[in-house]
């Protein structure tokens, strides 16, 4: 839909997002904040709106904002590298560059269509329509290990695990630059970055505690391979915490270098092993998924390592 709002004599001096939620009044102020990030809301000049902008009487501004799309979640003969299935649960090993769930922009071809395809109508529905098993999450390009859960009752152990921190996920990562200590643990709350929402940001006023432990695995002369430890699991954690300390992932993006290198353009970053409470049987249970070829191809060219854990 296109809007044109003009600023009356009774609206002036007012934050411009309350301003634009109270006109708008299918959208919230979080929206009116993304959409104006966007370039959907701006000045009827194009100019780009400040967050913290104060209206004036006489200000015109335009809203361009687009219809939602429906968007459902349906079958897909997509192939699963799965590790375990029984009744309960399945955990699949996850290629880089598979999405999730489906989202604008990716409406299909998603893990959760292959997995309603390959477990039929046994997934849990506490995640909703369009996110039904779905436990945690893995981005776009973060390969390896992740759970989906067949029953609410798994679902609902799974997750409290994860809540509890009783669950372990260890990843392994190539970062820029050879990090100095063989170990160490970050601890560095993490929220919505200020000015780019679709990031995160150890320097955001509204955060929530973060903790990634590390271990170096081995020292090449420009990179690290490194394991990391979640204690918790905020978006993009691992990505953010390690950019945080001056080595971002390889090939990241969003967080690291703005450019690829070494032939990758999405983060070298693999969810190798997880542990977690069988929700029926109560038996711990660890999986672990090789290294992809993507990232020891990477490893191979990275010159002579100095293996610190073998």
């Amino acid at each position: 839909m296109n809007r044109e709002i003009i600023v009356s004599l009774d609206e002036a001096g007012v934050r411009i997002d309350s301003f634009l939620a109270e006109r708008l009044e299918d959208m919230s102020r979080s929206a009116v904040q993304r959409a104006m990030v966007n370039g959907e809301i701006c000045f009827a000049d194009g100019r780009a709106i400040q967050k913290n902008y104060v209206t004036r009487v006489g200000d015109h501004f335009v809203a361009a904002i687009a219809e939602p799309v429906e968007i459902e979640a349906l079958p897909q003969d997509i192939p699963l590298d799965v590790v375990f299935e029984d009744a309960s649960l399945i955990v699949v090993n996850k290629p880089r560059g598979m999405v999730v769930h489906p989202a604008v922009g990716h409406p299909d071809g998603t893990l959760v269509n292959a997995l309603l395809f390959h477990c039929a109508d046994s997934l849990s529905g506490v995640g909703g329509a369009l996110r039904p098993g779905i436990v945690h999450r893995l981005d776009k390009d973060t390969s390896g290990l992740i759970l989906a859960a067949k029953t609410d009752r798994a679902h609902q152990s799974l997750s409290d695990q994860l809540r509890d921190r009783t669950m372990e996920r260890i990843y392994e990562a190539v970062a820029i630059g050879r990090i100095g200590q063989d170990e160490g643990v970050i601890d560095r709350p993490i929220g919505r970055h200020p000015e780019d929402r679709k990031r995160m940001s150890v320097t955001a006023k509204v955060a929530r505690d973060a903790v990634t432990h590390y271990t170096v695995l081995a020292r090449y002369p420009d990179y690290t391979h490194v394991r990391c430890q979640l204690e918790t699991g905020r978006t993009h954690q691992i990505r953010v915490h390690l950019a945080s300390i001056g080595h971002p992932v390889l090939g990241d993006l969003a967080y690291g270098r703005r450019r690829p290198e070494r032939g990758i353009s999405g983060q070298c970053l693999h969810a190798r092993t997880v542990t977690f409470d069988h929700p029926e049987s109560g038996e711990r249970i660890t999986l672990t998924s090789e290294l992809p070829g993507y990232f020891t191809d990477v490893l191979a060219k990275l010159g002579p390592a100095e293996v610190i854990v073998e």
